[in-house]
């Protein structure tokens, strides 16, 4: 079996490390990865490549990159050079580029006789249909839902409506944060990909019920917290916004991003309350909101490093009665 990887970020790194050290016993092989091309990052803004593409050098596996794959003379390139290696399939796992349907058809397939050929599977981080789309996993924590999963699809034309092949439940944990539960279901997902290339034809394709919901893709004004929210809703943001796009808010005129946080109580406080500190030490840096209060436990300051509360209230000096605020009160206000 011929197995091309598509995917980016650490989430599909974990996959492509399963397939890899699979493969031998398998009889697999791996002759081409596609991922995003390199991107600034880092304080000094330094061309970096994607932990996937790292990973596949590192196993001396072809890399493209192509900026896309859907029009102008470089897609079709890259297309070309997809049907050059002559894949039976193709795996993705949060790639980042929209795959047209003429790419989806480049590989030979795995079952013959199937409505579909079985041709490209992608590894979802959710229990499909709910949370199709680019942020499966923050949106569930910042949902509230106690669960989550990895589904494995065939993939069609349609923003991740294609059939199912095999899915799994994640709990999700009180304290997860976008980060830690990635971490979880890149492990899941890299499990029930390679069982699915194993076990090809004991698959059944399931067509996915109704009631679809849709992870829209995170924006960076999202992190701005609106204290007049519960703390319960804001804890949750706090935590499906970590690592990217770190909930913020104005103390003192000053952005501070906001790690981690706990939520407590349900009381309404009064609107002229909202936004107010009423305690700042070692334990934390306690906010009223609309309902109940925050405890922030780990801070940072803009250009500052990323502290627990105790080192940086003793750096950074937060008063009771000092009002955390978004930029939109500030205009309006």
């Amino acid at each position: 079996m011929r197995i091309v990887f598509a995917g980016t970020p650490d989430f599909a790194a974990v996959a492509l490390d399963a397939i890899v050290s699979a493969a031998p016993s398998a009889g697999w092989t791996v002759p081409l990865v596609l991922t995003q091309p390199d991107r600034p990052a880092g304080r000094g803004l330094k061309l970096t490549a994607s932990p996937v593409k790292q990973r596949a050098m590192a196993y001396g596996i072809n890399v493209d990159t192509p900026a896309s794959l859907r029009k102008g003379d470089a897609a079709l390139e890259a297309q070309a050079r997809l049907r050059g290696v002559a894949p039976d399939v193709l795996v993705v796992a949060a790639y980042g580029l929209i795959l047209p349907p003429q790419v989806l058809d480049i590989p030979r397939g795995l079952r013959k006789g199937w409505t579909q050929k079985l041709s490209a599977l992608n590894i979802h981080a959710s229990l499909l249909p709910r949370w199709r789309g680019a942020a499966p996993i923050a949106r569930a924590i910042e949902a509230g839902d106690d669960e989550t999963g990895i589904t494995i699809m065939q993939m069609d034309a349609g923003l991740d409506t294609g059939p199912m092949l095999s899915a799994e439940k994640v709990s999700i944990a009180p304290d997860d944060t976008a980060d830690t539960l990635t971490s979880k279901l890149a492990r899941v997902g890299a499990r029930l990909i390679v069982d699915a290339l194993r076990n090809v034809d004991r698959l059944v394709a399931a067509p996915q019920p109704g009631g679809a919901t849709y992870a829209a893709k995170l924006n960076k004004s999202e992190a701005w917290l609106d204290w007049s929210q519960p703390a319960g809703q804001l804890e949750r943001k706090v935590r499906a916004f970590n690592p990217f796009p770190i909930a913020s808010s104005l103390l003192n005129g000053s952005t501070v991003r906001i790690w981690r946080a706990q939520a407590s109580g349900d009381r309404l406080t009064d609107p002229a309350d909202v936004g107010s500190v009423k305690s700042a030490d070692a334990s934390g840096v306690r906010v009223a909101c609309g309902a109940g209060e925050l405890l922030i436990t780990e801070l940072q300051r803009a250009n500052g490093k990323r502290t627990v509360a105790r080192e940086f209230v003793s750096g950074f000096p937060v008063h009771v009665g000092d009002r955390f605020v978004s930029p939109q009160t500030v205009a309006t206000g």
